[in-house]
């Protein structure tokens, strides 16, 4: 993998590293397709709005999070694409070559931190 790619996917990881930024990424990722705007993330949080703001540009720098505009609202939605990246990163060598974690572990999490859409799951 080049080296670019690595750094990349650092930067993601450093972004999502702090509690306020990984609370909104599972908001949204709650959220997902429809995204929310600033005001629902920011009631649902509790998060000063400079603070969300700042946390907010930081993960869309990234390319954490998209955004889009409608009207005087401002749509925030996960970019599950480059999640989907970052995890089949860190997925190819936990789970694939070394075996480190058994892949139905990440598939289905312990139940302290499953959704309630995860709980559904048939084989969770």
């Amino acid at each position: 993998m080049a080296k670019d790619q690595v750094a990349r996917y650092a930067d993601m990881l450093s972004a999502m590293g702090t509690e306020p930024r990984l609370r909104i990424m599972r908001l949204l990722l709650s959220a997902h397709p429809e995204g929310m705007v600033v005001g629902e993330i920011q009631t649902e949080l509790a998060i000063p709005n400079s603070t969300l703001s700042h946390h907010l540009e930081k993960l869309k720098h990234e390319d954490l999070v998209r955004v889009r505009r409608d009207s005087t609202f401002l749509w925030y939605t996960a970019n599950t694409q480059a999640l989907e990246e970052l995890l089949g990163f860190l997925y190819a060598e936990c789970c694939t070559r070394n075996k480190a974690v058994k892949p139905e572990a990440i598939a289905c999490p312990p139940k302290s931190i499953r959704t309630a859409t995860a709980r559904k799951r048939a084989h969770c």
